[in-house]
């Protein structure tokens, strides 16, 4: 009821919490510097010599090699009480990394940074999203998380915005780009620093040593359905490298992933909402379903017209999920291990990333450019039929979630 009261009093002019607007800004602006370099580095990794196995190999080793700091800083977020140091420390390291990536001239050095960035992003994203979790209203997780979502893909609206002017004036100057970059990551630390307050807790709560027998049964049980679909959900620069293929020009893959970000900022928040009211299993269900849809054509298409639609069906897929399935383990699980649960969560996804790049990869370059996407939606399919199973096992017995 305190959190409940306190939440109230620090509503802002648009009905959040302080924290969340703030956490949110400052994912704004790292996310601008992000998609910035990511919208174009597919292409830049090409140049330069990588093939389409290596460029998934890069990212996959990335997230995976790093996840396991996403674990580690949820549980010491909860031990100490603390999340805001975790988040200065974690978005410094990508300020400092994102303008490196200026003077690369191999792969090896790409992957060398995007490993030191994304463990950054280990170190913070835990605790920043206990940080929401420990900030919400009762009852709007759903939308809170939303908000998160949709403000994460307005950077990554106004990064490749960003990286397309840029190449309009500067044809193929992806080193600009990354060296421009750097500033909207630099201003997020000021965000965090003087717009975010510490959600604390009293010692009594906090969480001093991890059990499994702690953590619902039901958590694990959705875990298992996170890991079987993210198997089949492999970087997003192949999506980029099969619309170039499709005839989409270098220049205009930016605009392109745009679309998929903007579809997710206008549905984010009103998919929070109704996730709020009529459940998160069903939400999810529906988002795993356009996921098949998404992959299954862009294994069939050949169409440029079809390819810009499926990009933006897949910004309803991501509104549908990524900040969904957040909300739903924050609802799950009690207080005093919010960043604990979610830090296992995302260093799952982490993990799982590398295999499954390794297979889109392979699948791609030694079968066919069509393969690797029937496997998505096959896992997606699966995943649909297991997130059922999880609703007629707890929701129909009148397990809450």
């Amino acid at each position: 009821m305190k959190r409940e009261t306190e939440g109230k009093a620090e509503k802002s002019l648009f009905g959040f919490n302080r924290n969340i607007l703030f956490t949110g800004f400052t994912s704004f602006l790292t996310d601008t510097s992000v998609k910035m370099v990511y919208s174009v580095m597919p292409m830049f990794l090409m140049s330069i010599g990588a093939s389409k196995t290596s460029l998934s190999l890069i990212e996959g080793i990335a997230e995976s090699t790093a996840s396991l700091v996403k674990a580690l800083s949820g549980f010491w977020s909860d031990k100490i009480g603390k999340n805001k140091p975790f988040m200065i420390i974690g978005y410094g390291l990508s300020a400092l990394i994102i303008p490196l990536y200026t003077f690369v001239v191999t792969p090896f050095h790409v992957l060398i940074l995007r490993f030191i960035e994304r463990f950054g992003k280990g170190i913070r994203t835990a605790p920043r999203d206990s940080l929401i979790a420990g900030s919400i209203n009762e009852g709007e997780s759903g939308r809170s998380f939303g908000l998160q979502k949709a403000m994460d893909n307005s950077g990554a609206i106004a990064g490749p915005l960003m990286a397309f002017a840029l190449l309009s004036f500067f044809p193929e100057n992806f080193r600009l780009i990354f060296l421009l970059a750097g500033i909207p990551a630099i201003l997020a630390i000021f965000v965090i620093i003087f717009g975010i307050k510490e959600a604390k807790k009293s010692k009594y709560e906090l969480f001093s040593k991890f059990h499994f027998k702690d953590f619902p049964a039901k958590y694990y049980f959705f875990l298992v359905i996170i890991f079987v679909f993210t198997l089949g959900n492999s970087t997003d620069a192949l999506l980029m490298v099969k619309a170039n293929e499709v005839g989409v020009k270098v220049a205009l893959i930016p605009i392109v992933y745009l679309i998929t970000n903007l579809v997710s900022v206008l549905v984010s928040i009103p998919i929070g909402s109704l996730s709020d009211r009529i459940g998160k299993e069903k939400i999810l269900i529906t988002g795993f379903i356009i996921y098949a849809v998404v992959y299954y054509g862009f294994g069939i298409t050949t169409s440029l017209g079809a390819i810009i639609s499926l990009f933006a069906l897949y910004g309803l897929y991501s509104a549908a999920t990524d900040g969904i399935q957040k909300a739903f383990i924050s609802d799950m699980i009690d207080k005093n291990k919010k960043g604990t649960g979610l830090g296992i969560y995302n260093a799952l996804l982490g993990i799982t990333l590398l295999p499954a790049s390794l297979i889109a990869g392979s699948l791609y370059d030694k079968v066919n450019s069509s393969v690797p996407f029937y496997f998505g939606a096959a896992t997606a399919a699966l995943s649909v039929i297991l997130m059922l199973a999880y609703f007629l096992k707890y929701k129909k017995a009148g397990i809450s979630s």
